[in-house]
């Protein structure tokens, strides 16, 4: 799991950075700073992700495919 994931399941749920840290059980704080890739993504983290989601590894795997392939054409910033 990586911060785009995050923030593609955040938004997918439209939800605020304070939702997902409620709906996580984790600190708003973690939550804006891993999605700027300040802090890492602990196995504790992912677990409850997954947890308060009802996510496999197999949906993480798909969604990372997904997040990926829309990074492709979102050209970069000048």
């Amino acid at each position: 799991m990586n911060k785009e994931i995050i923030k593609f399941l955040r938004k997918s749920y439209n939800m605020t950075q304070r939702d997902f840290a409620k709906a996580v059980n984790c600190s708003f704080a973690l939550i804006a700073l891993v999605e700027v890739g300040k802090r890492r993504i602990t196995g504790n983290l992912e677990e409850k992700i997954k947890s308060s989601f009802n996510l496999d590894d197999k949906q993480i795997s798909s969604i990372a495919n997904v997040v990926e392939e829309i990074s492709k054409s979102v050209p970069p910033f000048m």
